[in-house]
């Protein structure tokens, strides 16, 4: 399972929270993703933009 970080605030969210790539998926050439907090506690969902400029892949 893939691991993100955030690089800086985003949403309300602190820099430096780690999460877990849930989701996946493309429909036309738009990109979605679904991540979860490690401890289960927070879900969004954002597109390959935001994943790019705010999260930093871990493993």
């Amino acid at each position: 399972m893939k691991m993100y970080k955030l690089k800086k605030n985003f949403k309300g969210i602190k820099k430096g929270t780690q999460f877990y790539l849930i989701a996946e998926s493309e429909f036309i050439g738009v990109k979605d993703f679904v991540l979860r907090t490690t401890d289960l506690a927070i879900r969004i969902s954002i597109n390959e933009r935001e994943l790019n400029n705010h999260f930093i892949l871990l493993k």
